[in-house]
C-alpha cells in the first residue's frame, strides 16, 4: 500500500506542479486562472468543429512521435525531424503539381511520396551520423534550416504564383490532390486518422516483438556492447533514421494535402519539435504516445482562445506543456535517485549480516 500511494503521488506531482506554475504565471500577469483553463477548454472541446481541429493537430503530432519512438529507443536524439517533416512535404507537392490521377490512385501515392521525401531526409542525417561522426544533434538542426531555406526558394521562384510574389505558398494542389474529410465544416478526413493510428500500432509491436527492435534497444543501451554481441549497429541506426523520417514525410503530406493543400513556408507548424516533448512526457513508451499527443494538440488548440477572450498570449499553452515537461524528468530524477539510495541501503545491510 505504502508503495502504490508512493508511486500515485510521484506520477501526479508534475501535473499538479506543472498547473502551480501556470497559474503563478496568470497570476503575475493579473488574469483569472480559473478563467483561463476554462476557455482553453472550451477552445478545444467547445464544439465538433473544434474537437475536430485538435485531431487535425493530433494526427501529425502522433506520426511523428511514432517514428521518433524508434529513434529514442536507439539512443539517438532526432532533432532533424522538423526538415523531414517538410522533406515530406516537398516531394509531395511535386507529385501533385506534375501528376495528374484520379483521388483513389492519387492520394496512397501522394503519401508514398512524402514518405519517400521524410525518409531520404532521415538518411542524410544517419549517414552523417554514422559515417561522418557528426552528432545528430547538430546534423538535425543543419539540415532543417537547408530544408526550411530550400522551401522558400521552390515557393518564391520555381513554384510561385504566376504574377505573385509572396512567401504564403504556392498555388493550391488540384481537388484530386486533397485528402477527403469527413464532410461540413470539418477539415479531418478518415485517411490520416487511420494512417496515425496504424503507424503507431506497427512501430509498438516493431519495437516490443521483433529481433529489430531488440536490437534497437542494444544499441540504445549500449552501441559498443551490441556491436560485440553481432548486433549491425551501422545498418540498424541508419533504418531508425530512414523509418523515423518516413513517418514525418508522411505528416508532411498529411499536412500538405491534407490541411493546407499546398505547401507554405510554416507547413512543419514545429510539430518535430513538440513531438520530441511527446515523446519525452510519455517515458518512451508507444502506449502513453497518442494520449499523450492528444493532450499537447489540446492544449495548442485552446491555448488559441486566449487571445480572442482574454487578451492573453496563446504560449500559455506551451508554458504547460513544457513546465509538464520538465516536471516529469525531474521526477524521474529524483525517482532514481531514490531507488539507488535503497539498493545501496539494502547492499550496505547485507553486507552486515
Amino acid at each position: 500500500m505504502r508503495n502504490r500511494l508512493y508511486n500515485l503521488l510521484m506520477g501526479l506531482a508534475p501535473v499538479i506542479l506543472a498547473l502551480v506554475l501556470t497559474t503563478l504565471a496568470l497570476v503575475a500577469v493579473q488574469a483569472s486562472p480559473g478563467e483561463a483553463y476554462v476557455n482553453m477548454l472550451r477552445g478545444a472541446f467547445g464544439s465538433a468543429e473544434r474537437v475536430a481541429d485538435v485531431l487535425v493537430a493530433w494526427v501529425p503530432l502522433l506520426l511523428c512521435a511514432a517514428g521518433l519512438l524508434i529513434t529514442f529507443t536507439a539512443g539517438l536524439w532526432n532533432i532533424g525531424i522538423e526538415g523531414q517533416i517538410v522533406f515530406g512535404a516537398i516531394f509531395t507537392t511535386w507529385a501533385a503539381r506534375t501528376l495528374h490521377l484520379p483521388t483513389p490512385l492519387f492520394i496512397p501515392i501522394l503519401l508514398l511520396m512524402g514518405a519517400v521525401g521524410g525518409g531520404l531526409w532521415g538518411l542524410v542525417a544517419g549517414t552523417l551520423k554514422t559515417y561522418g561522426r557528426v552528432h545528430e544533434i547538430f546534423a538535425g538542426l543543419g539540415l532543417n534550416f537547408v530544408a526550411m531555406a530550400f522551401t522558400n526558394y521552390l515557393i518564391l521562384d520555381p513554384w510561385k504564383r504566376p504574377g505573385i510574389a509572396s512567401t504564403s505558398g504556392t498555388e493550391l494542389f488540384p481537388k484530386a490532390a486533397w485528402l477527403p474529410t469527413f464532410g461540413g465544416a470539418f477539415a479531418l478526413g478518415p485517411v490520416e486518422v487511420a494512417l496515425a493510428v496504424v503507424t503507431t500500432v506497427l512501430v509498438y509491436l516493431a519495437l516490443r516483438g521483433t529481433r529489430w527492435g531488440l536490437e534497437l534497444k542494444a544499441i540504445g543501451k549500449n552501441i559498443r556492447s551490441a556491436f560485440l554481441m553481432g548486433v549491425p549497429t551501422e545498418r540498424r541506426m541508419l533504418s531508425a533514421f530512414l523509418l523515423c523520417g518516413a513517418l514525418a514525410g508522411l505528416a508532411g503530406a498529411t499536412q500538405s494535402i491534407g490541411v493546407y493543400h499546398r505547401l507554405t513556408p510554416a507547413i512543419s507548424s514545429g510539430y518535430g519539435y513538440l513531438a520530441i516533448l511527446v515523446v519525452m512526457l510519455a517515458g518512451y513508451r508507444a502506449l502513453w504516445v497518442a494520449p499523450v499527443a492528444f493532450f499537447f494538440a489540446a492544449a495548442n488548440k485552446g491555448s488559441l482562445q486566449l487571445p480572442l477572450q482574454m487578451q492573453l498570449d496563446s504560449a500559455l499553452g506551451g508554458v504547460l506543456q513544457g513546465a509538464l515537461v520538465l516536471f516529469v524528468v525531474l521526477t524521474q530524477g529524483a525517482r532514481g535517485k531514490v531507488a539507488s539510495r535503497q539498493e545501496a541501503s539494502r547492499q550496505g545491510m547485507g553486507d552486515e549480516v
